[in-house]
């Protein structure tokens, strides 16, 4: 009896060893399955992803960066985060970098075109301006008229910004011509000068706004409809973690990564 209970034990240990054995291969396999965080799990990349995303990304990618890499040991998320046109211009002259998300479709053009795209891009958020003004609003503003009242300071998005673009958009839509005191080159720049108190008002993406609250309020505008931003999102063509840049841009892609950026106030593509 003795032996056969050895015996027996043993095979059975034999047995689910064979089938962890089995379980773990399947899950190195990363060219298939779910996308990352579709099931709560990763993919298994490794390595560092670097990604080049809009200033008005920071704080939904930064959230989407740390997920990312719980669900993939081994892997770390570097950002860099400015305006859609200077890392288009940085991207093109050979800054190493593996993912672009831009604030608008015009700015992905600019590398996509230079063939600097590894495939199409895929637009996976929209976003809308708001007028941001301090806490309280003390000026009282209520549209975009209201941003030429005697003495009113207006922080704009310089015109190749995607920001910019869109509010030079939304201005004339509306028919209001102002002569701001700054045009910065990000919308947290733009922003910024809100917070400080160093200006009245700016034109801000709606997220921006949102991120900055309680300090910050968004007015909505009805002009802002006509001027809303597609973000597009691509692997670049020298891509130094191929495999995570996908893996990266799938999680973007997801369940999950939608679930983070509609919070933070994007549109749903």
């Amino acid at each position: 009896m003795g032996r056969r209970f050895v015996r027996t034990a043993l095979a059975g240990l034999a047995a689910v060893a064979l089938a962890g054995l089995v379980g773990c291969g399947g899950g190195n396999d990363t060219s298939g399955g779910s996308a990352p965080g579709a099931g709560g799990g990763g993919t298994g990349v490794t390595g560092t992803v670097t990604v080049f995303a809009a200033a008005s990304l920071t704080e939904s990618f930064t959230q989407i960066g740390r997920e990312f890499e719980a669900a993939n040991p081994g892997s770390a998320v570097r950002f860099n985060f400015a305006g859609s046109s200077a890392l288009a211009t940085q991207i093109n002259q050979g800054a190493p970098a593996d993912v672009f998300a831009s604030a608008a479709p015009t700015n992905m053009k600019t590398v996509t075109d230079a063939g600097n795209g590894d495939g199409a891009a895929t637009t996976f958020v929209k976003n809308q301006l708001v007028i941001a003004v301090p806490r309280g609003n003390p000026k009282g503003v209520q549209a975009l008229a209201d941003l030429t009242g005697p003495g009113m300071k207006v922080a704009l998005c310089a015109e190749q910004v995607p920001c910019g673009a869109a509010a030079k958009k939304a201005l004339a839509t509306a028919n209001v011509s102002l002569t701001p005191v700054t045009l910065e080159q990000d919308v947290k720049a733009a922003l910024a000068k809100v917070r400080l108190g160093e200006v009245d008002a700016a034109l801000v993406y709606r997220t921006d706004a949102r991120a900055a609250s309680p300090d910050v309020h968004g007015v909505e505008f009805p002009e802002s409809s006509g001027a809303i931003n597609d973000y597009p999102i691509v692997v670049l063509r020298s891509a130094a973690n191929k495999a995570g840049a996908r893996a990266f841009v799938a999680y973007v892609l997801s369940d999950r990564g939608r679930a983070v950026l509609t919070a933070a106030g994007f549109q749903a593509r």
